[in-house]
């Protein structure tokens, strides 16, 4: 998979060279590009911000370097399907882990980096000529800008990409996979300051964690997530 990530801020990524993403990147099976929307200004200042139509508080940024830069990174993907265009906005859509799933199976992806209090309009509009547009909110908060968003966007999507995590099983039994949340897991020693591993999980019963598990996802989620489980009962 191909990512090309726009921001002002293009250091903010750094993090993603760290880790599985990291091995992903150095053995190909990811090609994540991070690009400054400033490289494609053209006055002395590098301006990508101006001040909004009708007033109001705030900046809002220029759709001129915007449109060159989609139109180069549109442009790159060499023939093969149009990308899917994401943009970080409190106004788009919830991002879930099956968003995550989705997006997995992409072969393109440019992810946009608003900053201030957005972008021009008119960018969302020309960016769907050039392929698939989305707007994703991670929740209903707004952040400074979209560089936290989709570093958590990134690494959802890239972990789910075939040979990123080294054992795929790991990635069937998480929290929201099933619509459940995860069930608690433990580890050596059996006792740690007079607290014991629960006992079934030392019996071997493998049928019988596996029950005791299930019934532990289902108490986890109606405890802290509640409205994951509407309309099961």
């Amino acid at each position: 998979m191909r990512i090309d990530v726009v921001s002002i801020f293009p250091s903010y990524f750094d993090g993603l060279t760290l880790s599985l993403l990291g091995k992903a990147q150095s053995t190909g099976i990811l090609d994540l590009r991070i690009h400054d929307l400033r490289d494609w200004t053209h006055d002395r200042h590098r301006t990508v911000d101006d001040t909004p139509y009708g007033g109001g508080a705030g900046m809002v940024m220029k759709p001129e370097p915007w449109g060159l830069a989609l139109d180069q990174l549109a442009a790159g993907a060499d023939g093969g399907p149009r990308p899917t265009i994401i943009f970080p906005s409190p106004a788009g859509e919830v991002f879930h882990q099956s968003t995550a799933r989705e997006l997995a199976d992409r072969e393109h992806l440019i992810f946009g980096c608003g900053r201030y209090e957005g972008i021009d309009e008119r960018v969302f509009e020309e960016a769907a000529e050039l392929g698939e547009v989305r707007l994703i909110s991670l929740g209903d908060y707004v952040l400074n800008g979209g560089e936290v968003a989709v570093m958590a966007m990134v690494e959802a999507i890239g972990r789910l990409i075939p040979g990123v995590v080294g054992n795929p099983e790991s990635l069937v039994e998480e929290s929201h996979e099933d619509g459940l949340l995860e069930y608690p897991s433990y580890t050596k020693p059996s006792v740690w300051r007079d607290r014991e591993v629960p006992p079934i999980l030392l019996s071997g019963n493998h049928g019988a964690i596996a029950a005791w598990r299930r019934e532990q996802q289902v108490e986890r989620t109606r405890r802290r997530r509640p409205d994951l489980l509407a309309g099961e009962d």
